[in-house]
């Protein structure tokens, strides 16, 4: 790479990379994940507008990938919840091990818990869920337990913990002996049962690190080595090891680098000349593959007030994006939320509003009725958003 590449360009190529350009309609779920990377989920509607925005998918078409266990929500990168193709159960998992480790490992120097009396709860957890009908929620597992889970006193409530239940199941899940089961089958959600993993994934690479960098980099290139520390939550030093043997190119004059099998690829893109729009949720794989707002702002837009945000704070100074993205050719040129009560999308645009982005918006507007609500996390709900459509409209 000789000549420094213009953000219309990265931008257009990480669109393109994300499947928003068209490129993946009527893909599988599976499939979707395998090209555009693991999808956020926290009990919101973002998996489902990001398999929509980029294949077409139905929610039903969704829900029935996650029956069948073509895709499944896991414990991933960081320890956080993500909807992982099939393919990838076993390094998602790998990759996750850290955060109930940890949480474990906190218990056991505040909380009085032993590794051993976690060890045997676990066993018995397993035990349970062999035996019962179909998945247990953890009131129903706590029934089935008795006292072999313990109730911790009032000063470690305040560490988050309650009982001794939580951590066994964390542990599980990172192993692989368990797995959640959303209560009525969607995503959007967060009631979950547990059931056995039978046959379980196997165990994660020796070398899970340099597996989730080589595919990050396929998934968000061209990137930089601080945009995979956020994704992985690898130190400097461990992320500098992980991404060394897949010799990453860098771009001139950034510090982005590409993987090399995509080189010839980005060097003969060209952006499009049409627009194309997508509707995806704040947390979409656009934006938090690499949380870097700014990169796919125009420097005007960046000078924009933050909807429903303080008085005088813009959309340069966030972090996260206040509202789902309106973007085209991977530029965010708008924001929008649903009203469920209306039955419509609210939406502002920066660039207009031509037959494109009209069709773009009523085909999300059917989806979203479809869906009942659209949520960005669990918490999210129509009051909660009030401020924010009042401000786009």
């Amino acid at each position: 790479m000789t000549a420094e590449v213009s953000p219309r360009k990265l931008r257009a190529w990480w669109a393109h990379r994300q499947g928003l350009d068209g490129s993946l309609a009527g893909a599988s779920p599976d499939e979707v994940l395998v090209r555009t990377g693991w999808a956020r989920s926290v009990g919101g509607s973002a998996p489902y507008l990001g398999f929509h925005a980029r294949a077409g998918l139905d929610r039903q078409t969704v829900d029935d990938a996650v029956a069948r266990l073509a895709v499944h929500e896991l414990p991933a990168a960081r320890g956080c919840t993500y909807v992982v193709p099939h393919q990838d159960f076993a390094l998602a998992l790998a990759v996750g091990a850290g955060a109930p480790e940890g949480e474990l490992a906190a218990a056991v120097r505040h909380l009085g818990v032993t590794r051993a009396e976690i060890d045997r709860l676990c066993e018995r957890v397993v035990e349970a869920l062999d035996s019962a009908d179909g998945p247990l929620d953890p009131a129903g597992l706590k029934k089935v337990l008795g006292d072999a889970v313990r109730n911790l006193g009032a000063e470690d409530k305040k560490r988050g913990q309650t009982t001794t239940l939580p951590l066994a199941l964390g542990l599980l899940q990172a192993r692989g002996r368990i797995r959640r089961v959303p209560v009525n089958g969607r995503l959007d959600q967060q009631r979950f049962g547990y059931a056995g993993w039978s046959p379980a994934p196997g165990g994660g690479p020796a070398d899970a690190a340099t597996e989730l960098a080589r595919r990050y980099f396929t998934w968000a290139g061209p990137a930089s080595l601080k945009h995979f520390r956020w994704f992985s939550g690898l130190t400097a030093a461990a992320a500098r090891t992980a991404v060394e043997p897949l010799g990453l190119r860098p771009l001139e004059g950034t510090d982005l680098l590409l993987d090399p099998g995509q080189s010839a690829d980005f060097d003969a893109f060209r952006v499009p000349t049409e627009p194309q729009y997508a509707l995806v949720g704040s947390i979409d794989g656009i934006h938090l593959l690499h949380r870097d707002l700014a990169r796919l702002l125009d420097e005007a837009d960046a000078r924009r007030p933050s909807p429903g945000g303080r008085p005088g704070r813009t959309l340069g100074d966030e972090t996260d994006p206040p509202c789902p993205l309106i973007v085209d050719r991977g530029r965010v040129v708008g924001l929008w939320e649903f009203d469920p009560e209306a039955g419509e999308i609210v939406h502002r645009s920066f660039t207009g509003t031509g037959s494109a982005l009209r069709h773009a918006v009523a085909a999300t507007a059917e989806f979203a009725r479809e869906l009942g609500d659209v949520k960005m996390v669990s918490l999210d709900s129509p009051r909660s958003r009030a401020p924010r459509i009042a401000a786009l409209r």
